[in-house]
């Protein structure tokens, strides 16, 4: 055994023995831990055990019988050390809450900078790698205004769009988190080193992938879902028909997130996708930051309300506001307490569905969790 590195806690580091097993993705992760309860079951877990679970099967349930008594997690945190990366599991508290309620959270993050409680008030502005002069003013005026007005910009470095929203949050002096799609031993693309290190200054550059995972194509739309999974919405800024940043707009929806766009010129090919988000009615049109807030709803409220005491008290229940999950399950929620059971029975949605609603609506300020996955309609008084 090699001595204990402080690169991540212990149940960091019983996730990635199973994060390291060949084929083992993440929703295997997740039912396997839910089944067993706990990732210290799942790893003790025998072979014909691990075959129960659904959609494991035999070579799945080696995998990970395997892993448990490898060492390959051990070299992950000496590299993890080497670039002063932490590793933060899903259990840990630094997780990004958001993002354990989309199907397939990341068992593991790889973190350089650091992750906080305030990134929980996220919106990710993605566009087009291939970009107009006035892509890359929408980005960069779109991620300044966000980080004045509270909010951490996420986007996915790359060329572009990404790039300039992660500018436009820096020169606001606010917080900024890249997600990449290939390991932090890497930054890609490689014009953006300094940029990535004015990252980690001011927020985190984040990675599911293992240390030395090099950029490559299949990893990019898989990294989505973590831009999106992390944020309460998606601004759109200038996009073609086949865009990584129409997908990012699509998991957005999937997850119950805000999805915006801003208009483009339109007989230009590279805004032909952002602006069929708005013709379809798939995205909010924006012009500006108080568009933006107004299409949050209560969130926008309490950004733009003027003094200590107001922000103090939430806004109240404004039904129009609420899209029809969260219509749903407020409907489900009592003063006194709703348990999760009775909540995914009453709204009829899934369990996962109804647990990222439940995180929308206490970051919106209109419900409350207590003790025992109870959650109860939140008073004048919070």
């Amino acid at each position: 055994m090699v001595a204990r590195l402080p690169v991540a806690s212990d149940k960091a580091c019983l996730y990635l023995r199973i994060v390291q097993a060949h084929g083992v993705g993440p929703v295997c992760i997740r039912r396997v831990v839910e089944h067993f309860g706990s990732i210290e079951a799942a790893l003790g877990a025998s072979i014909a055990a691990l075959e129960r679970v659904e959609g494991v099967g035999r070579q799945r349930a080696e995998a990970i019988s395997k892993a448990s008594n490898e060492t390959a997690w051990q070299r992950e945190l000496e590299a993890a050390a080497s670039r002063d990366v932490h590793i933060i599991c899903i259990d840990d508290d630094e997780y990004p809450r958001l993002l354990r309620h989309i199907p397939d959270p990341p068992a593991c993050l790889y973190v350089r900078g650091r992750l906080e409680a305030d990134d929980g008030l996220a919106m990710a502005i993605v566009g087009s790698r291939r970009f107009t002069r006035y892509g890359l003013e929408q980005a960069e005026r779109f991620g300044s205004s966000l980080a004045r007005t509270g909010f951490t910009v996420v986007s996915g470095m790359a060329r572009g769009a990404d790039g300039a929203a992660h500018r436009g949050a820096l020169l606001a002096e606010g917080r900024t988190v890249a997600v990449l799609g290939c390991g932090l031993s890497h930054i890609y693309p490689s014009e953006h080193a300094e940029l990535a290190e004015r990252i980690v200054g001011s927020g985190a550059v984040v990675s599911e992938l293992s240390m030395n995972t090099p950029p490559e194509r299949k990893n990019f739309l898989p990294r989505n879902r973590i831009i999106a999974g992390m944020s309460l919405g998606v601004v759109v800024t200038e996009c073609a028909q086949r865009s990584g940043a129409l997908a990012t707009a699509r998991l957005a929806t999937e997850y119950n997130r805000e999805v915006f766009a801003v208009p483009g010129q339109a007989d230009n090919a590279l805004c032909y996708g952002s602006n069929a988000l708005i013709r379809d009615g798939l995205a909010k049109l924006v012009m500006n930051i108080g568009d933006v807030l107004d299409g949050l709803g209560e969130v926008g409220q309490l950004l733009t309300q003027d003094s200590p005491e107001q922000s103090a008290s939430p806004a109240p229940v404004q039904v129009a506001r609420l899209n029809d999950k969260e219509r749903a399950v407020c409907a489900c929620i009592e003063s006194k307490g709703t348990s999760l059971e009775e909540i995914c029975t009453g709204s009829g949605l899934s369990a996962a569905a109804v647990a990222s609603t439940l995180t929308m609506l206490q970051i919106k300020g209109l419900i409350v969790q207590r003790p025992g996955n109870i959650f109860a309609t939140r008073g004048p008084s919070g």
